[in-house]
């Protein structure tokens, strides 16, 4: 019998481990909950039971390290509590009514490997504590209204494999610290206000696999030395104010044909080399 108690004392020990968060990442949640109008969640929280059963949260040793609460009607401003959930890895508040800026305290989530707050009604510049993020490897804000510039940090996440920031309001130039980001595999900035050119170190983002710049203000020289990714396998640059002359090899991977836009604002097909793919058009010089 004294065996049959502890056993069932044990027993009841492990499900409260499982079933229950620090006091500290709860309150953090609620906070969420009630910044986001949770009443009108699509998947709604029940406050009394553990937090472990809430729709979205994944606990581990009593730390919360999942929150994926997507297309769930979240209706506020992100709490800056929540970068406070120090274990946190994933959080994914993708499709809501979220409005306000990022904030600054996420930046604090050392551990987060994935940052999912597109197609929300964010605002204001990307703050550089983003960029502090060491083990990020998602950052998707794409479909907000963001602006400013890209932080000059950028290059600062060396495990960044997917940057999707398109269909927002950002302007400036590419930092020159993006080309540092050699795990890139998919860069999209399409449908922005960037300026400026496309530098030659491009070349050095060898994982690339998919470019996207199209319907910016870049212009120059479209350089040749993208034509040594040999992972990329999509390319979109349509819509800029790139000029000179490219190859077919580059004409080839981008979608819509290298259309450009003159300084009137008038679209027309960017001159495209006809040569064989292999002799170079013009210098890098």
């Amino acid at each position: 019998m004294k065996n049959i108690i502890t056993s069932l004392l044990i027993l009841l020990s492990s499900f409260s481990m499982i079933a229950n968060v620090t006091l500290a990442d709860k309150e953090i949640l609620v906070k969420l909950y009630q910044a986001t109008n949770g009443a009108q969640w699509k998947a709604q929280w029940d406050l009394s039971k553990p937090v472990a059963t809430w729709t979205g949260v994944k606990v581990v040793n009593d730390k919360v390290v999942a929150l994926d609460l997507q297309d769930n009607n979240l209706d506020g401003q992100i709490p800056a509590e929540l970068g406070d959930l120090k274990s946190l890895e994933v959080l994914n508040l993708h499709k809501n009514h979220l409005s306000g800026g990022i904030p600054v305290s996420l930046g604090n989530l050392s551990a987060l490997t994935v940052l999912d707050l597109s197609f929300n009604s964010l605002s204001g510049a990307i703050p550089a504590s983003v960029c502090n993020l060491s083990n990020l490897k998602t950052l998707e804000l794409y479909m907000n209204r963001f602006n400013g510039q890209l932080p000059s940090n950028l290059g600062n996440l060396q495990k960044l494999e997917t940057l999707a920031i398109f269909n927002n309001e950002i302007e400036g130039e590419i930092p020159a610290s993006f080309y540092q980001i050699k795990t890139l595999k998919t860069a999209l900035l399409n449908s922005n206000k960037l300026s400026g050119s496309l530098s030659h170190d491009v070349a050095n983002l060898t994982e690339l696999t998919n470019l996207s710049l199209f319907e910016n203000n870049l212009q120059g020289q479209v350089p040749l030395a993208i034509e040594k990714l040999n992972n990329l396998k999509e390319m979109n640059i349509s819509y800029n104010k790139f000029n000179g002359l490219v190859t077919r090899k580059l004409a080839m991977l981008d979608t819509l044909n290298m259309t450009m836009i003159n300084e009137s604002g008038v679209a027309y097909l960017m001159n495209v080399a006809v040569e064989v793919d292999k002799r170079p058009i013009v210098s890098e010089e």
